[in-house]
């Protein structure tokens, strides 16, 4: 019988292939400056041996001495109830006194936090750790007598980034409440869904915050927030709303009587009040950070107190080469984990001076951030490849006007293309700084893949080897280990546990084993850690000389004919074409085939979309990755669909491309481009299928 197309996609598309294929080819060296490497936090190079295999989980009482104990520890592993592992047992300490009032001797007057307004007519404002020992003391105060809030409560903090998210998270840490920190650009039903799985009573938002240079009335969200939680049986019984501006309303939606309180008018009854930090158990959860929830039930991620403090602060001491002396500046959101981690508590743990800015990196244009490193003397620069894209798309050249200069650049959040990688050395870093190409994720509460900055060479699009005290490894769909050099691919997995992993999802301890350990676990009754390996979710390569590369969630790979493409190498190559600046992947269906990828491109202000361009795009795929990766499509489109953050969403792409509902895209940064890009790729008179689509293409880039 003649095999006919649809036979021969069925083929295809039933093959098991268990690597994913790769055709990244290696890229050079740059070795840290000299300049740098004297004046290294880290510049031993046996301590990965210190850090080995041999030494665990002794190893990380080196980060855990770094902090300030009210009662020591006695174990520093617990593994009797794997894998919900306990650091540092025995132990009680408090986060809020860690990043605060134990530097007031040496730091009193020192900035703890610059404020940088989105609007750059207003100067930055400095908050020292005396002014900020006093303000977090304050709001303690108010939240236990106010709000009568104790340890172990939840409560949900739906706040931008000003001064008052900082605050009030160390004033939750400072009498053991566990804070909900809900990203500001999530809607008012995101925050609800939140409110209710952590059981929080009182929800604290904001009037109003600058972004894109429109004042944005934020207090909507908190009153949608309220009626979201109260449907689905949990009600709220305060909501505090900070004042942007002290003494005056910035919103034009009202104040529910009974419900709803001024923070700042709250607060004069709390002048001068001092609390006393709560001592709490090292397993004590510090907080709940939630993953997006774009598809099913929202992750409550669940970090301990001691762990995850010993962990961000050894990490921003050694990876990020902090110093008390450094003025910090990563660029990420507090609302995300990355802020948590590396703009709150490991800066401030080491006496940091941490900036923290309110709005749009690009407004009013392409030169904002680097005359706020300008002003500020910032010497340590932390940010995403999407915002590095986003900059270079904008101002290539920008950089140079300005006399900034930056010791130590780190890059977050998702992998980074070799030449984005090399636009941020050259131009970002002027060929001074080291960088770190992080690798990690909400559930790590630290870095797990990064080169340790004065000891090794900097590869780009390379994340470099696990950070010391992580034990990397890559298993195929068999369980198998895939070799270093090998040019395989495979799942990445970390065999240890380490102290800033969480405890569990939060009220779902069977979903946290199933989630990330049930898969490659050798024993389910073994209490040896060795039998739990990890499951992060992303595909990743091991280079011959140990450097990890990381490419992208298992998720967000397409199986093209039986070859297994990361989406991320595919980008790469379309950004070796001059005239692109940003590019997004994603699967369509194809008979034949089984899957195709389809391209999307934006281009560098001042190109036109040609034949030419398209063509080249074509050609990159085909020369950097095979003729097997050709695109079905290429379309340039104006913008990619992003969220606040500044994410692409590639669901929504892959809905276009294959002809599906691309559901809700009102909370999108730019939710007008979607009917644009519909247009370009679907006609004006498109008609949306209602038929069921494969199980990978519907779900594609849900992690976003």
């Amino acid at each position: 019988m003649p095999r006919t197309s649809k036979t021969k996609a069925k083929e295809f598309t039933e093959i098991s292939e268990a690597q994913i294929a790769v055709h990244w080819k290696e890229e050079e060296y740059f070795q840290p400056p000299r300049k740098f490497v004297e004046q290294a936090n880290m510049k031993d190079p046996n301590v990965r041996k210190r850090f080995g295999p041999e030494n665990f989980p002794d190893c990380f009482k080196e980060y855990a001495d770094m902090l300030s104990w009210f009662e020591p520890y006695h174990t520093v592993l617990d593994t009797s109830n794997p894998p919900f592992w306990k650091w540092f047992v025995g132990g009680k300490l408090n986060a809020s006194y860690n990043c605060v009032d134990r530097h007031l001797e040496q730091y009193r007057n020192k900035a703890a936090i610059i404020f940088v307004s989105e609007s750059e007519d207003e100067p930055p404002i400095a908050l020292t750790y005396q002014e900020l020992h006093v303000q977090v003391n304050e709001m303690a105060a108010l939240l236990r007598d106010f709000c009568g809030l104790k340890a172990g409560d939840r409560v949900t903090l739906h706040l931008p980034m000003t001064l008052e998210l900082p605050i009030t998270m160390l004033a939750c840490a400072r009498i053991g409440v566990i804070h909900s920190v809900v990203f500001g650009g999530f809607s008012g039903q995101a925050c609800g869904a939140r409110i209710q799985d952590s059981g929080s009573h009182i929800l604290i938002s904001m009037d109003a915050y600058w972004r894109g240079g429109k004042l944005i009335d934020h207090k909507a969200n908190a009153d949608i927030a309220v009626q979201t939680a109260k449907e689905t049986g949990q009600p709220v019984d305060k909501v505090l709303v900070w004042q942007r501006y002290p003494g005056k309303s910035s919103s034009p939606t009202a104040m529910v009587k009974g419900r709803d309180f001024i923070v700042n008018e709250v607060l004069k009854n709390y002048h001068g009040k001092r609390v006393d930090p709560v001592p709490m158990d090292a397993d004590a959860p510090l907080f709940l950070m939630y993953s997006s929830g774009s598809t099913g039930k929202p992750k409550g991620c669940q970090h301990r107190t001691g762990g995850y403090l010993a962990y961000v602060t050894g990490t921003s001491k050694y990876i990020q080469d902090i110093h008390p002396t450094d003025t910090y500046w990563c660029m990420a959101d507090i609302g995300w984990i990355t802020g948590h981690s590396y703009i709150v508590y490991g800066p401030l743990a080491l006496a940091a001076t941490s900036v923290v800015y309110e709005g749009v990196p690009t407004h009013p244009d392409a030169g904002r951030p680097w005359r706020i490193a300008e002003r500020l003397g910032v010497n340590i620069f932390h940010t995403s490849p999407t915002a590095i894209r986003g900059l270079r798309k904008l101002g290539p050249e920008e950089p140079r006007k300005y006399n900034y200069h930056f010791k130590h650049m780190t890059t977050v959040g998702e992998p980074i293309e070799p030449e984005a990688w090399r636009w941020y050395y050259h131009e970002v870093g002027k060929g001074e700084a080291v960088i770190v190409d992080t690798w990690w994720q909400t559930e790590n509460g630290g870095f797990l893949c990064s080169t340790v900055p004065a000891l090794d060479p900097m590869k780009p699009g390379s994340a470099g080897p696990g950070v010391p005290g992580i034990y990397p490894i890559i298993y195929d769909e068999n369980g198998d280990e895939v070799p270093a050099g090998s040019g395989r691919a495979g799942n990445i997995c970390i065999r240890n546990p380490w102290p800033g992993i969480m405890q569990t999802i939060w009220g779902e301890d069977d979903r946290f084993v199933n989630t990330y350990y049930a898969r490659y676990c050798k024993n389910r009754r073994s209490k040896d850690w060795r039998d739990w390996p990890y499951l992060a979710g992303d595909g990743a390569m091991k280079a011959a000389e140990g450097y990890f590369r990381i490419l992208g969630r298992i998720d967000d790979v397409i199986n093209v004919a039986g070859h297994r493409l990361g989406t991320k190498e595919i980008e790469s190559a379309c950004l070796t074409v001059t005239e692109v600046a940003e590019a997004a992947v994603v699967p369509v269906a194809d008979e034949v085939k089984g899957r195709m990828p389809e391209i999307y491109i934006a281009l560098k202000p001042g190109h036109k979309n040609t034949p030419d361009v398209v063509n080249r795009v074509t050609r990159a795929t085909e020369t950097i990755i095979g003729k097997f990766a050709r695109p079905k499509h290429v379309y340039v489109v104006p913008d990619m669909p992003k969220t606040r953050s500044g994410k692409i969403m590639r669901r929504i792409l892959a809905s276009i491309s294959n002809r599906r509902e691309v559901g809700d895209v009102t909370t999108l940064a730019n939710p007008t481009v979607v009917e644009e890009i519909r247009e370009i790729v679907q006609g004006k008179e498109a008609i949306v299928t209602t038929e069921a689509v494969p199980e990978d293409i519907a779900g594609f880039g849900q992690n976003e």
